[in-house]
């Protein structure tokens, strides 16, 4: 089956009808954040103050890319273990959130959140940051820039291949 090409501006609308298993070329613009970032969005959440980015429709990726070679827009690029996420993650995807890329398993509170605000979850391959990076084709700093590697980052990413690993109707390759 060929991978569906889709478009992070078309993820709002379609993130639900997308199915486990599926293979996934994203195109667009992707936020990326671990757990220190995500730890300060909510911090700013509960302060009342705007977050960096607009999580309406936004799609996130748990990576810390490492610095570019020259001749690059970003280096090593591949995704950390999504779960670190998981304390953060439902009350991100209540205020909009609606794509993530990691790797592994979530937790049975973000399973139920991706459903009821129909996500998706995408998994890339751990291990693959150099491949993923040729795939990045914008790169910059948006916020928390002294947390280095992990600061939140602007991506535009081009044919970004993905699986769709848990999605809005309960498909849940971990599960499967």
């Amino acid at each position: 089956m060929n991978p569906i090409k889709l478009h992070t501006d078309e993820l709002k609308n379609s993130a639900g009808s997308l199915k486990a298993g599926q293979r996934v070329l994203l195109t667009g613009t992707v936020y990326t954040a671990r757990d220190a970032a995500h730890k300060r969005l909510v911090t700013l959440l509960d302060e009342g103050k705007l977050l960096p980015f607009d999580l309406d429709g936004a799609t996130v990726y748990y990576a810390g890319p490492t610095e570019a070679p020259e001749g690059m827009v970003i280096g090593s690029c591949g995704p950390t273990t999504s779960g670190r996420m998981d304390v953060y993650t439902k009350r991100l995807l209540d205020l909009g959130l609606t794509g993530m890329i990691g790797k592994g398993g979530r937790n049975g509170e973000v399973i139920s959140a991706i459903r009821d605000n129909k996500a998706v979850y995408f998994c890339a391959i751990g291990g693959a940051g150099a491949l993923y990076a040729k795939h990045i084709k914008k790169n910059e700093v948006i916020a928390f820039e002294d947390l280095g590697c992990e600061s939140i980052k602007r991506l535009y990413i081009e044919d970004f291949p993905l699986i769709a690993a848990i999605d809005a109707s309960g498909g849940n390759l971990f599960k499967n």
